[in-house]
């Protein structure tokens, strides 16, 4: 943090300070900062002003915080308000006659004891927070101000808000979770040792929450979880109980009290459809199950409809998988990303962390097996321990039954007759699933009652209560913000209690509007713009070769060698971290850029296009990134695709080049975006050969991709792509504003 200007304040600390020093230097500081305030000398915000009597540990801050609290709620800003019951709390103890441990207990309980259910969930949520991180991170913006003459008002108010963030959450840590275990066995009936038995002779563990006080049976909202963590899954069962529902989390075979063996993806079309059976015949079943859930439990509320149990009324699944194309291999293409996850899952019955949290292993792992040449088969020899699940995936390179097995295929979608709420975002590794689940859906079953809420989210953002405001470099639109979770409960209300559908969904495609700070709504994905084509041209354009929407009738194909004996280069990186970019370097493939738009343009939707190329292998793996472009020379990633060219055109099936000829690859499978674009600003396409240490290495031989080597890569791939090359981007000219 660089300090700036006047007024300043002192920080009477150094280096060295302890934890207990730097507190006592802040709260001086604050003292001195409430003083001047007093006098007229600098101004703050209500909510800087609780800050600071909360750090210089006034006995007023609970006047502070009241006033704070009573402002957002006469503003209709309820949700703000819960955020501040913890700094309440902490105000309150802090002024306890009785001593803060007895002062926290007797703020707390009766805080919550005066809310209902649904608000005092809402509250309890938000006394977590990580102080040790926290105080962490406030070391570092320390580091500015030891030894300064004086810190500026805005640096010292970001020190105090920093303080009072550690001193509430440390103390959180350590009363609230016992506080609100209490408050909610008096609200609640949970119980954690539910045993589930399947006709296929399995055993899962559940977790079952009801309100003591529902006067009849309920409908179920469930929540089926390979990310077995004991507590995380209890609180999730009382969030749904506290909005009405029982409240079920059910844990993967092989999970928690199950004995069986973990299975990652296999077991879940026939597990999800006994928990749903299981529930149905419960006394506190009204007989109607909804699932939800992100990433796996979205993928495991998908397994449930390969057998669409009556029971089963709506499912909500966020950043949802596809087992088999969207991980571990993405368009057939497999991916390093996910390569610890299934130590991560199923090393033990619940999550192993230590071994996932080897961060420095698993990215040097990758750098040393692309660095060794060794095939891709062998990278667990490389890390010195056998990944079995990683070898049981490898044996399936293509979509084969195997794959088809864990979620509907095909026909399947047709049977599908349920409301769908699907949530997904941008920048989601696995976004190009969650759009395949929405395609094949209104595909078979056209007419089905399939939505889509999609904006600038990566995989966790998604599925978060709040969104994080900038994103890989991207400072997200205001209007982006929503809570995925009041969304989920919303959708819920809508189909099993006839209440309203939730105001952000109101057509089957809800995106967010990148730049334009806005949702916009349509029917379907073809009707919110209209594909433009553009030819891969040879032809200069500034520092790039032109994309234009026609092809000269002499225009020469471009010409690209790429050795892969060559462990020292890369391709481009298809990967958007960050998403904004100072400038685009194109040290390999090819870079393409349109004409400036003349109007605000926008992108919505996927691209796809065609590419007519001619090699001399029998295969390869490659990409196309799209990016607007600005005139400063600037860029945001809106999209890519990744794949193989051998599978093209039939996920399933193997299709290999023939060396030597023209032939013309498809391409369709890449992520949604809604970008608005300014006059001025143009498209950039890059086409590149896929290389590098995070996915297997093609060499072209025609045989199984993991099998191949460094011996393999006696000859270069030489690829001819041709003028020909069509990439189609959806595209609406947009009104002047």
């Amino acid at each position: 943090m660089a300090w700036a200007a006047e007024p300043t304040f002192e920080l009477d600390i150094d280096a060295t300070a302890s934890d207990g020093e730097i507190a006592s230097s802040i709260a001086a500081m604050a003292q001195a900062m409430l003083a001047s305030r007093d006098s007229g000398g600098v101004e703050t915000s209500e909510e800087d002003l609780a800050h600071l009597r909360i750090a210089a540990g006034q006995d007023t801050a609970v006047a502070a915080v009241v006033a704070l609290m009573r402002r957002l709620q006469a503003e209709g800003e309820a949700a703000k308000a819960q955020r501040w019951a913890p700094y309440l709390a902490y105000a309150r103890a802090r002024s306890e006659p009785a001593g803060f441990d007895a002062g926290y207990a007797r703020a707390l309980r009766g805080h919550l004891s005066g809310l209902d259910d649904l608000d005092a969930q809402r509250t309890a949520y938000w006394f977590v927070g990580d102080a040790e991180r926290a105080q962490a991170e406030l070391r570092q913006r320390l580091e500015p101000g030891v030894g300064a003459s004086g810190i500026p008002l805005a640096g010292a108010l970001e020190l105090a808000r920093r303080q009072s963030f550690v001193d509430v959450y440390r103390s959180a840590a350590r009363l609230a979770p016992a506080l609100v275990r209490e408050d909610e066995e008096r609200r609640y009936l949970v119980d954690d040792q539910v045993l589930i038995r399947t006709p296929q002779g399995a055993t899962l563990s559940a977790t079952v929450a009801r309100s003591r006080n529902a006067d009849g049976p309920l409908p179920t909202a469930m929540l089926f979880t390979i990310y077995t963590a004991p507590e995380a899954n209890r609180a999730t069962a009382v969030e749904a109980a506290s909005r009405g529902y029982a409240g079920v989390v059910v844990d993967a075979r092989g999970k928690r009290l199950s004995e069986d063996r973990i299975a990652p993806y296999e077991r879940e079309a026939d597990d999800a459809h006994a928990a749903i059976d299981w529930i149905s015949r419960q006394p506190w079943s009204d007989g109607r199950v909804a699932m939800y859930g992100g990433s796996y439990s979205g993928f495991a509320a998908w397994a449930a409809t390969r057998r669409m149990h009556p029971a089963l009324k709506t499912i909500v699944p966020y950043v949802a998988a596809i087992p088999g194309l969207g991980l571990p291999m993405e368009n057939n293409v497999f991916l390093s990303a996910n390569y610890a996850w299934p130590f991560y899952v199923a090393n033990n019955r619940l999550l192993d962390h230590e071994t996932y949290g080897q961060r420095e292993r698993w990215n040097a792992l990758t750098e040393n097996w692309f660095a060794s040449g060794r095939p891709y088969r062998e990278i667990d020899d490389v890390d010195g321990t056998p990944n079995p699940w990683l070898q049981r995936w490898l044996s399936h390179p293509a979509y084969d039954a195997y794959w088809q097995a864990m979620v509907p295929y095909g026909d399947e979608f047709a049977r599908i007759d349920i409301p769908v709420l699907s949530i997904t975002g941008y920048y989601d590794d696995g976004q190009i699933s969650a759009l395949q689940y929405f395609k094949e859906h209104h595909r078979h079953r056209p007419g089905a009652e399939h939505y889509l809420l999609i904006g600038p989210y990566d995989h966790f953002g998604a599925q978060a209560p709040v969104k994080q405001r900038v994103l890989r470099g991207y400072a997200i639109d205001p209007s982006a913000q929503f809570d995925t979770r009041e969304i989920t409960f919303q959708w819920l209300d809508h189909v099993l209690r006839g209440a309203q559908r939730p105001a952000l969904v109101r057509d089957k495609v809800n995106y967010q509007w990148m730049g334009g700070d806005a949702w916009r709504h349509a029917p379907s994905l073809a009707a919110a713009a209209t594909p433009v084509a553009f030819h891969l041209v040879d032809s200069r354009s500034g520092a790039y070769r032109s994309l234009s929407p026609e092809a000269p009738p002499a225009a020469r194909p471009l010409r690209q060698t790429v050795d892969f004996a060559d462990r020292t280069t890369r391709g481009h990186g298809y990967y958007p971290s960050p998403i904004v970019r100072d400038a685009i370097e194109v040290d390999s493939g090819f870079a393409f850029v349109s004409e400036p738009f003349e109007r605000p343009t926008s992108v919505v939707g996927t691209f796809s296009g065609e590419l007519k190329v001619r090699i001399d292998k029998r295969d390869f793996d490659f990409m196309v990134v799209l990016y607007e472009l600005r005139p400063d020379g600037s860029a945001m990633q809106l999209s890519y695709f990744v794949g193989r060219a051998s599978h093209a055109r039939d996920m399933t099936r193997r299709e290999l080049l023939v060396p030597g000829e023209w032939t013309r690859i498809p391409f369709e499978r890449s992520r949604m975006t809604a970008r608005r674009m300014e006059p001025g600003n143009r498209l950039l396409v890059v086409v590149d050969v896929l290389k590098d240490a995070h996915h297997q290495v093609n060499h072209g031989t025609g045989r199984d991709v993991s099998d191949e080597s460094l011996a393999d890569a006696t000859v270069p791939l030489t690829v001819e792509w041709h003028p020909d090359s069509v990439v189609r981007v959806p595209l609406r000219t947009e009104d002047a504003q």
